[in-house]
């Protein structure tokens, strides 16, 4: 699996048959200026919910590529459903089994509501678990005592996507616990730096995890990693 990552929480899973896109937002961040949204082709949208730094490009994203499936919780697949767009819709439980693997719906602590102020559903986080590697996508969150039940519900995980930016989820401080809590010491860092209220100090982050013995990374927009490397 390659995982590409576009800023802010916006990443492309690239699976050897299949693309899964989540939380496109790449024209509203600053960091991500040189990168064009309308270049993404992806097969699924993953939206964790339903703040505009996290669904602000989808509507482009899901135009350019026609065949797409939006997979997100009830409100905001109803919200898209009625727009025209294919949905699926989930909610925290059990698995579903797509035609890349199955997919796991699971809590993540925020709020959540569309730009123009309507409910957009509770806030979620995903696990994927795919024959090309298990990843965890939090979401934005707080910590919580929840992240111990994916340990006991989930295969082993290959990477944990964490936000580490603070003010509005976890710092890196808690993610280093989170990262305890799910069982998995290789993190990518991600809902930090886009904006002035989550700058973070990256040298101080990758220490406090090497600290631990635990894996940061943290990349720049565009650039890529292979879960397998």
């Amino acid at each position: 699996m390659k995982i590409t990552y576009f800023g802010h929480s916006c990443l492309l899973l690239e699976l050897s048959e299949k693309k899964i896109l989540i939380d496109p937002f790449l024209s509203g961040n600053p960091l991500a200026k040189d990168l064009d949204v309308n270049s993404i082709a992806c097969d699924y949208i993953f939206p964790t919910h339903a703040h505009s730094d996290h669904i602000g490009d989808l509507e482009v994203v899901a135009r350019n590529n026609p065949g797409v499936t939006i997979v997100a919780i009830w409100e905001i697949s109803d919200y898209f459903s009625k727009k025209g767009f294919q949905c699926h819709p989930m909610n925290k439980g059990g698995w579903w089994t797509f035609d890349f693997g199955r997919v796991k719906m699971v809590q993540a602590v925020h709020s959540s509501s569309f730009p123009d102020g309507s409910y957009g559903g509770e806030p979620v986080g995903f696990v994927f678990d795919t024959p090309e590697g298990v990843v965890y996508v939090a979401g934005d969150t707080a910590l919580t005592y929840d992240m111990q039940l994916i340990p006991i519900t989930c295969p082993s995980l290959d990477l944990a996507i964490l936000p580490i930016g603070s003010n509005f989820t976890m710092d890196v401080h808690d993610a280093l616990i989170a990262s305890d809590f799910v069982q998995c010491n290789r993190v990518l860092g991600c809902h930090y730096d886009s904006f002035g209220f989550i700058k973070i100090d990256q040298q101080a982050a990758w220490t406090h995890f090497a600290e631990k013995g635990k894996e940061l990374i943290l990349l720049q927009p565009g650039e890529s990693l292979n879960l397998k490397d």
